[in-house]
């Protein structure tokens, strides 16, 4: 594994196969989120690649998502999403990536503190089910009182470049209690933002690529995405050290 640049940020990556999560690791990155299906914005990864990924040099955070689609969860769904933090837990891993909303988009919270009280012990980001809600001052400090650590979010948009000035108010609000982690299209042409227009101290990216794939039949028969994409080690090791530079 290559030495990391020096630098007082986090960077965070997300990877959906056991060659992402190498090529991050390979490229500096301090967490992994892990997940399955990033194409549509990360699922719930397999016990069999939460095993894998135990054996990992750095931290790696699964993400808890049981489906695509909306965060309105059934107890069904919440009873599954425990036995998920029971596995993350059986494989000793640090941390969980959780969520859950109200069909108005306000965060879920009676589903929250089942899924926080059963977590206790691991740490805990807040995802992107934030960017759904309605007033972001009072979810922010829902999170805060539910003891996560952290809010994985674009500011509401659909990039957070797009939401820096949320994502700075929300910052400001937050008063040091819990870390605001920009994620969604962060990546080297567009981190400067990120660095200068706020106090950075996490950071979330996917550092991938378009790839090719495997084509042919396989996405004939709707096995594989249109345009398929991979977590590459050169890309994780260029926004890592973009981040090592004072701004």
């Amino acid at each position: 594994m290559q030495n990391k640049p020096v630098s007082s940020v986090l960077l965070e990556v997300c990877v959906d196969s056991t060659d992402g999560l190498a090529q991050a690791i390979a490229g500096g990155a301090d967490r992994i989120e892990l997940c399955s299906a990033l194409s549509v914005g990360g699922l719930t990864p397999s016990a069999g690649f939460m095993k894998e990924a135990a054996n990992s040099s750095i931290p790696v955070y699964p993400l808890l998502r049981p489906r695509d689609g909306d965060f309105c969860y059934s107890d069904a769904e919440l009873d599954c999403l425990k036995v998920d933090i029971d596995t993350v837990r059986a494989n000793e891993l640090p941390g969980v990536v959780i969520g859950a909303s109200r069909e108005d988009g306000s965060l879920d919270v009676g589903a929250l503190k089942l899924l926080a009280d059963h977590a206790h012990g691991l740490d805990m980001t807040l995802h992107r089910a934030f960017d759904l809600v309605p007033d972001m001052r009072e979810a922010l400090e829902i999170a805060i009182e539910l003891g996560f650590s952290r809010i994985l979010t674009s500011g509401g948009e659909s990039s957070a470049a797009d939401g820096l000035e949320t994502l700075q108010r929300l910052q400001k609000a937050a008063k040091g209690r819990i870390t605001i982690m920009p994620g969604s299209g962060v990546k080297l042409s567009n981190i400067a933002k990120f660095q200068t227009g706020l106090k950075l101290t996490e950071i979330h990216s996917s550092c991938s690529v378009s790839t090719a794939g495997a084509g042919g039949k396989v996405r004939q028969l709707g096995f594989e995405t249109a345009n398929p994409k991979k977590t590459d080690a050169a890309v994780v090791a260029k926004l890592k050290a973009a981040l090592s530079t004072n701004r």
